[in-house]
């Protein structure tokens, strides 16, 4: 699969000439119109086996085999070449397909009302070939340890038809916020525990759900050791039932890192008694923060590379953001919110506005500017093919388990097709 990224003055039939497909397999895989124009700077998948390496300058083989991580006899052999050969600039080589790893992949799924609407299951049955898990959002704990479920329509049949692993997630949300007393009662109430893990496991048996997900966030700092007896008990009733059980974690960066969202969270402890973790990395850029990159890859690396030092790897999913925002500058705390939007809609947004997509390589996210019709500048951070390539990079150069997607119902084709050219994704 090639990543190419769009220049001033081309078309689509120049870029499917150059890569030997058609222009009706480009549009397909971006899911984009023919007839609409490209934005420079957009980021298009190619849907070709391997990759093409244009010479550079200065290249040689054994430059050029050292920076994609291919063996020098390898790239000679393909492209029918001698290992000493001198090559010229603006010379096209073949690049072979690297081995696929093993990866879980989890979606969560957020439905609003009281049924999931066709839209949204449109998209958990269009990406659960990809998944190994699939996660609604979510079971609320009420403070006597009963449970308030989400609409579940049409779910178990797409879980069954694709072989994908219900993840039944439970929160300690109230009013949609996470609540830290509602949190403290389940944790330290032994009578309201007992009854919340009771029934868990029923609603579990009763609903086809094999992994048990606790997220259960903002919680009092002191109930850091009483949140850590409960996922032991947990764990062990769990785990006699036949249940996987996982956990959701905030951020961290080191075991001394305080706050409402950190806290609680002992990495060492949820690498000791969970099957695997979800670890949010992203959210750097939010919709009441400042404009950024949502997960830039330079302080989504500091948070993984601590938590391999609590547990393993291969317990440890990284969290993705499928969205990106839309600010209105100049920033102001507590001013206008920025919007989300999905990474098709950013695209769209740039043509419209006759914006040019930049690429922060340092942040690994691609973003861009515009001014509205009332005279207000925007900055718009969002994902494409180059910011996801370089997570799943990370991914595989950390030896993890696997990704976590926050959320479903947000277009953007070119993520799942990178899956399939990166991974085989693990069936349960």
């Amino acid at each position: 699969m090639q990543i190419h990224v769009v220049q001033q003055g081309q078309s689509l039939y120049q870029i499917a000439n150059t890569y030997g497909v058609t222009v009706k397999e480009i549009t397909d895989a971006n899911e984009i119109s023919a007839e609409k124009s490209l934005v420079v700077g957009q980021a298009l998948v190619i849907p070709i086996v391997g990759t093409y390496y244009w010479v550079q300058p200065g290249d040689s083989l054994y430059s050029i085999a050292n920076k994609l991580g291919v063996p020098v006899q390898t790239l000679a052999s393909v492209n029918h070449l001698n290992t000493n050969q001198s090559l010229n600039a603006g010379m096209r080589l073949y690049i072979p397909p690297a081995p696929h790893r093993k990866a879980e992949v989890n979606a969560y799924l957020e439905p609003r009302g009281h049924e999931i609407s066709s839209e949204l299951l449109q998209s958990a049955r269009d990406t659960a070939p990809y998944l190994t898990y699939l996660a609604p959002f979510s079971f609320r704990i009420n403070r006597d340890g009963s449970l308030q479920a989400p609409p579940l329509n049409g779910l178990n049949a797409i879980a069954r038809q694709h072989n994908v692993t219900l993840m039944m997630v439970v929160t300690n949300l109230e009013k949609d916020q996470f609540s830290p007393e509602l949190g403290s009662i389940i944790l330290n109430d032994e009578q309201v525990q007992n009854q919340l893990l009771n029934n868990i496991i029923q609603t579990a048996k009763d609903l086809n759900f094999q992994d048990i997900h606790f997220d259960i966030e903002h919680l009092h700092p002191d109930d850091r050791d009483a949140y850590n007896r409960f996922l032991r008990k947990a764990s062990g009733m769990l785990h006699r039932e036949g249940f996987l059980m996982s956990t959701a974690l905030a951020p961290k960066t080191s075991s001394a890192q305080t706050g409402a969202w950190y806290t609680a969270h002992d990495y060492k402890v949820h690498g000791e008694v969970a099957d695997f973790v979800v670890i949010m990395t992203y959210e750097w850029g939010y919709s009441g923060g400042p404009a950024m990159a949502v997960s830039p890859i330079g302080p989504v690396r500091k948070v993984l590379e601590y938590a391999i030092s609590e547990m393993p790897a291969s317990k440890i999913m990284m969290g993705q953001n499928l969205y990106g925002y839309d600010w209105t500058l100049p920033f102001v705390q507590g001013g206008p919110f920025a919007k989300a939007l999905s990474p098709q809609a950013a695209i769209d947004l740039a043509r419209n506005q006759h914006a040019r997509i930049e690429y922060d390589y340092v942040a690994q996210a691609p973003h861009f500017s515009y001014w509205d019709h009332s005279g207000k500048q925007h900055v718009v951070w969002f994902e494409d093919a180059r910011s996801i390539q370089a997570k799943f990079n990370l991914l595989k150069e950390l030896g993890l388990r696997g990704i976590s997607y926050w959320k479903l119902g947000l277009s953007f084709p070119q993520n799942w097709l990178l899956i399939e050219d990166n991974f085989n994704v693990v069936k349960r």
